[in-house]
């Protein structure tokens, strides 16, 4: 089958197709035939940063996303043919991702969908659409009534974001840097945009948010603090900001009275939150949101637009028709 291969850190332009064997399936492992797989940001920078460091299984197939059929369910409780999504769980890190025709997965990373989508539009939910609605649900409690702030409101998270919270019932913020994203952000459902200086804290908001989904990271977050309301909630998700840690961090004096901060951390869905998030996309007719589409031949096109931006959304990699 074809895959591609990473055996150390290289320039996208150095990507290669390979041919390899199918995977033997194990005990508590499923063989997925993989339609398509999003790309994600965390991909490049194991490409161009991570992938000599120990920690990483060189060589390496990566992608921490997929979807797909069930091609060999093992002794696990899939059956051949079941339509499902793969994300998070060490794929493309520990063990083999999505960058290839087939993929061995362990099955607690695996999740059997209800969904009539097509596999492009199937491709832009699992680690997109999962860790907006985790962050939501999980860390902000989203209520319908509530007034969200979306910080990095055009990342592809963030996008994810607004569709989902509008469902939810909130009213929605969009924070960005241009003016010209204005119009999309609010064809996806943002109520209000902003132009995102830095220092939303100090504008005169038409109204304020009680609940912030900070993307940008540790670069705005302290500004993100003291603009959501009291109570009010901040919840980490994105470093977009390409600041990832807070220096000499001092809970007590960073984190204003009445203001909760938590985070999310993706690593760990389950098979509850998977259904709930597709019930919400199919129950409020969401249409999952992609840019731009490559097949896996044109490995190098994606990630060189990958690394460098610009796609304005979700890229999405197909591997079978």
């Amino acid at each position: 089958m074809k895959a591609v291969v990473l055996k150390k850190c290289c320039k996208a332009e150095d990507l290669q197709i390979s041919e390899i064997p199918v995977p033997e399936v194990r005990s508590g492992w499923v063989l997925v035939k993989v339609y398509a797989a999003g790309l994600n940001h965390s991909e490049a920078l194991l490409r161009m940063f991570e992938a000599d460091n120990d920690y990483i299984a060189t060589p390496i197939v990566p992608g921490i996303e997929c979807v797909g059929e069930i091609a060999d369910a093992s002794d696990t409780h899939f059956h051949k043919g079941d339509k499902v999504i793969a994300l998070m769980g060490g794929m493309g890190r520990s063990f083999n991702g999505s960058y290839q025709e087939y993929a061995l997965l362990p099955a607690h990373h695996v999740f059997k969908v209800d969904t009539d989508l097509d596999w492009l539009s199937l491709a832009a939910i699992p680690e997109t659409y999962y860790t907006a609605y985790g962050s939501l649900s999980e860390c902000l409690m989203l209520r319908q009534g509530d007034i969200l702030l979306v910080r990095g409101a055009t990342s592809t998270v963030g996008q994810a974001a607004i569709q989902l919270a509008k469902a939810m019932g909130a009213t929605v913020m969009a924070a960005c840097r241009k003016e010209t994203s204005f119009e999309k952000l609010q064809q996806i459902g943002a109520d209000f945009c902003l132009i995102d200086d830095g220092h939303i804290s100090e504008q005169p908001l038409p109204i304020k948010p009680n609940k912030i989904l900070e993307l940008v990271g540790p670069k705005t977050l302290r500004d993100s603090l003291l603009t959501v309301s009291h109570p009010g909630y901040v919840c980490s998700t994105g470093v977009l900001g390409n600041v990832y840690t807070v220096r000499d961090f001092d809970p007590i004096k960073y984190i204003p009275n009445g203001t909760f901060l938590t985070g999310f951390f993706s690593n760990f869905p389950t098979q509850q939150v998977i259904d709930d998030l597709f019930a919400l996309i199919r129950e409020a007719h969401i249409r999952p949101l992609y840019s731009r589409v490559f097949t896996l031949d044109e490995i190098v096109q994606a990630h060189t637009l990958l690394e460098k931006g610009g796609a304005g959304g979700k890229i999405i990699l197909t591997l079978h028709s």
